[in-house]
């Protein structure tokens, strides 16, 4: 880039594939919602755009990078996009971010990987996460006393204004992504009809 005169006015994204479990939770794949996979590398450069050195530590999502490319190139984003662009946390108006949570679902199983269908709610300081389909359990972690994320304090009765809390919240993420039971089961008679085949 800096031979063909491009660096300074080039967005260089670094990012990757979540995170693969090599034994911890003894599991060894990538998509359950536990920290190892949930988390994935972001780096910007964006001369004279973002501060060198910055660093951010709000939830953000992989569906976050096309309305913030949408947006660095001057193009409007379509309604039905669900991510929002990164745009303020790049310039450092932080104020401006509203998300304080985000949403994940894992539909696939019965499935080759084996992980139980799961979805849940991450905010900085905790995880509330629902397996389903043929098991019905919940977690919950405190992501600041609990970084393994080895101790579900789900049925604690100290957290039951904080279950209560991501409950409502979770199913307002569902609705704003149009998630529902009736998707899960759509995606239920969907395998069924692929296993048949």
């Amino acid at each position: 880039m800096d031979e063909n005169g491009l660096s300074e006015n080039t967005i260089v994204v670094y990012t990757s594939d979540q995170g693969f479990y090599l034994g911890e939770h003894g599991w060894f794949d990538k998509r359950f919602i536990y920290d190892e996979s949930f988390k994935t590398p972001l780096l910007i450069r964006w001369p004279n755009k973002i501060k060198a050195g910055a660093t951010c530590d709000e939830m953000v999502q992989n569906l976050d990078f096309a309305q913030t490319f949408l947006e660095a190139a001057q193009i409007k984003s379509p309604a039905s996009m669900q991510g929002e662009s990164l745009m303020p946390l790049l310039k450092g108006n932080n104020k401006l971010w509203t998300r304080d949570a985000v949403y994940y679902h894992y539909y696939e199983y019965p499935g080759v990987h084996k992980v139980k269908r799961h979805y849940g709610i991450v905010n900085k300081e905790y995880k509330l996460v629902h397996f389903y389909h043929d098991v019905d359990e919940r977690e919950l972690y405190d992501r600041k006393k609990d970084l393994q994320e080895m101790n579900s304090i789900y049925d604690d009765p100290d957290y039951n204004d904080i279950v209560n809390e991501l409950k409502i919240k979770l199913t307002e993420l569902r609705v704003k992504y149009k998630d529902s039971e009736e998707l899960d089961k759509h995606f239920i008679e969907i395998t069924k009809e692929n296993k048949k085949h």
